[in-house]
């Protein structure tokens, strides 16, 4: 169904779309736009080494046919002494979501961090309101382990941020 692969110079226009669509700031907690020699900067970096850069981005791209890229697939604050790290997730396009693409991307994204990168465990921050992520993770084995009180400051007020995680040592 899906591939996760590393960025692409050829990367630069989506991942320019995507850091750039303000709908998506909130959950990225993104204040500014980016710009093209920004992401071009960080995609010549080589960022595929986590241990230099503490992040690792994944491009989510389908398989077969339709071959395209739909999404892209984060850990960050690698943290190696105590093998875990964040992870979020963006399936960019409403009709691509909902498709089974993020369980596929998320579970390798697990995979990848249990098998290859020897962590013991991942965590991830969402919004109390966003229940499709919550939804998504708690799906995947993530479990949430706490609750960050009027965490985030929206333009209804404050809401609530959880706190989930995943043993994965312990699968």
């Amino acid at each position: 169904m899906i591939t996760l692969r590393a960025i692409e110079p050829e990367d630069l226009t989506l991942l320019y779309i995507w850091e750039n669509d303000r709908s998506v700031w909130r959950v990225s907690n993104t204040l500014a736009p980016f710009s093209k020699a920004l992401l071009q900067q960080y995609i010549m970096s080589d960022p595929s080494n986590i241990f230099v850069h503490r992040q690792l981005r994944m491009m989510i791209d389908l398989k077969g046919a339709q071959r395209r890229t739909v999404g892209a697939v984060d850990l960050f604050d690698f943290d190696a002494v105590h093998r875990r790290a964040g992870t979020g997730i963006l399936i960019a396009a409403e009709e691509d979501r909902k498709q089974g693409f993020a369980s596929e991307a998320v579970r390798q994204i697990i995979d990848y961090s249990k098998h290859v990168l020897f962590l013991h465990q991942l965590y991830c921050n969402i919004a109390a309101s966003n229940t499709v992520s919550l939804h998504l993770f708690e799906k995947t084995g993530f479990s949430i382990s706490g609750v960050k009180k009027e965490w985030l400051k929206t333009t209804d007020g404050w809401e609530d941020e959880l706190f989930l995680q995943l043993q994965l040592d312990h699968e």
